[in-house]
């Protein structure tokens, strides 16, 4: 665990070395969600490779590149790219950006992700406020000796996506006439796109929206005491829903078309947050 904390404190330095100012709100983007990064003013860019224990992304669609500057007025550190359990991490180094983030004194998360649609009114383009998530599948991340630096041993987990920016999000799509959905998104482990009879058993528990991010990131986000926002871009139907079979391709040609509105709403919730 020494080792471990030692390794947060020192990509939190290496990263607070790059900047002369405390990002106010951490952004993770998931697949084909780059576009965000561009309307960052004044870009100090990291890549992954040059930030201490920080690992190569390996994803399409996944830039590997941590941007701090400005967006909207509001200070921030995108992180353009994630680490996912599939590539053959530790659920430790899949959350290890969101220990360094608290180290560095930010108490607001935006996570977002591409998603395949359970839901009826979810369909490929839609936008879906997380208000909740199934972790049946994760590892938990909180797993081994507590971080006490960090927060408690058992930590709540009742209210994970704070209802004030759900809300909030809400209101900034209502403005910009946006439509978007609620709901539950169900995490799966990944590589391998579900089944249709794991996308049925995942329906029958709830689940809206089905990926393979987000939920270890916000589970640590929580025991962590940040404020988090979760929002998928629903990409395809989940198996079984659709025509046709599943392939990254497909999920990453569908966000860029479009990410476009996503990107407006991002904007809109940073300025007003």
């Amino acid at each position: 665990m020494d080792k471990y904390l030692s390794m947060i404190y020192e990509t939190a330095g290496y990263i607070s070395s790059k900047l002369d100012f405390t990002p106010e709100i951490a952004i993770i983007l998931g697949s084909g969600l780059g576009p965000l990064a561009d309307e960052v003013i004044n870009p100090v860019i990291m890549d992954y490779k040059d930030i201490p224990h920080f690992e190569a992304s390996t994803v399409a669609g996944h830039a590997g590149k941590l941007i701090a500057g400005t967006i909207e007025g509001r200070k921030v550190l995108i992180m353009s790219g994630r680490f996912h359990y599939y590539e053959g991490h530790k659920m430790d180094i899949v959350t290890f950006p969101i220990r360094v983030f608290a180290k560095l004194g930010i108490n607001n998360l935006i996570v977002t992700n591409a998603a395949g649609g359970l839901s009826d009114t979810l369909n490929p383009g839609s936008i879906m406020i997380i208000d909740d998530h199934l972790s049946f599948m994760c590892p938990s991340p909180l797993r081994g000796p507590n971080l006490e630096d960090f927060g408690p041993r058992f930590p709540d987990m009742t209210n994970i996506y704070n209802k004030d920016l759900v809300a909030h999000a809400d209101n900034c799509a209502n403005e910009l006439n946006i439509k978007v959905e609620h709901g539950v998104y169900c995490y799966f482990r990944g590589p391998q796109y579900e089944t249709p009879a794991e996308i049925r058993a995942a329906r029958i528990y709830g689940a809206d929206a089905a990926g393979m991010s987000t939920v270890p990131e916000a589970i640590v986000a929580r025991h962590s005491g940040m404020n988090i926002l979760g929002i998928s871009l629903i990409t395809n139907k989940a198996a079984g829903l659709g025509n046709g079979e599943l392939s990254h391709e497909e999920v990453g040609a569908i966000a860029k078309q479009a990410g476009a509105d996503l990107v407006r709403l991002a904007k809109l919730i940073i300025k007003k947050w």
